[in-house]
């Protein structure tokens, strides 16, 4: 399995030692977000936007290197930095789980969106949000509080979030498809934590794909690669979805 480059334990360069090249043939630096156009941009296609909320103890640049590997040509991308500053004797941001910073990550993920709105043409019906590690965490709890807004909400390596009742709106988010991405050997997000929410989710009648993979607390590259697949699975079965409605009730197009 592919690991992110030579950097230990979290795999993603810290933001103080990441490579200058740019993910994508256009990256601007917005205020607290990064935002990244897709290969051979087309101003006429509406694009899926993935909106990334990175790892612990980096910023909104890790974007630029993740993706690298999960698209160059698919989406249009955003990346907010997260709400909680560095602590002490560390380099990064954070997603933290206490309500007076979910609320602030709620807001600067949809001030991200309407960034990315405002400059490239977006697909509004395809909204995606992802994460690493605690930022993956933020991700789920965000999809899960507006489920209607996303066409699906990714972890990676980040356990599924816990108080603040992120599935207050159960009824409407068993309509978002989930993906939780898990290592076998992670400390972070250990295997036992993940079998017991294999059960909520059952229980709860959630849209849920887990899935494990050989490694501990890395982001690895495959990772990654699967996250564009499964993403790409959600914009096609729309399509296919939009087109049985018109097949089945043609009058509609009129």
């Amino acid at each position: 399995m592919n690991r992110f480059l030579r950097w230990p334990s979290g795999a993603v360069a810290p933001f103080g030692a990441r490579p200058e090249q740019a993910a994508a043939s256009v990256a601007h630096r917005i205020q607290n977000y990064t935002l990244l156009a897709p290969h051979h941009f087309e101003p006429d296609y509406a694009y899926p936007l993935l909106v990334w909320l990175h790892g612990p103890d980096d910023d909104e640049r890790q974007l630029r290197h993740v993706m690298k590997y999960i698209s160059l040509r698919n989406y249009v991308a955003v990346g907010p930095r997260g709400c909680c500053a560095p602590e002490e004797g560390r380099l990064g941001f954070q997603w933290r789980q206490l309500e007076p910073a979910i609320a602030a990550a709620e807001q600067r993920v949809f001030d991200a969106i309407d960034s990315a709105c405002q400059q490239f043409r977006v697909d509004e019906e395809r909204l995606f949000l992802a994460g690493y590690q605690c930022g993956g965490t933020m991700a789920l709890r965000i999809g899960l509080r507006h489920p209607e807004r996303f066409a699906g909400a990714a972890s990676i390596g980040g356990p599924f979030p816990t108080g603040h009742a992120p599935l207050a709106q159960l009824r409407r988010s068993r309509r978002l498809p989930l993906l939780i991405a898990q290592g076998r050997d992670s400390e972070l997000y250990p295997l036992r934590v993940a079998c017991g929410e294999l059960r909520l989710f059952h229980a709860a009648g959630m849209h849920v794909t887990v899935r494990q993979y050989p490694c501990g607390d890395e982001l690895t590259t495959r990772m990654l690669q699967d996250l564009n697949v499964w993403m790409m699975e959600q914009v096609q079965g729309a399509v296919e979805a939009d087109r049985a409605d018109l097949l089945a009730y043609p009058g509609d197009a009129n």
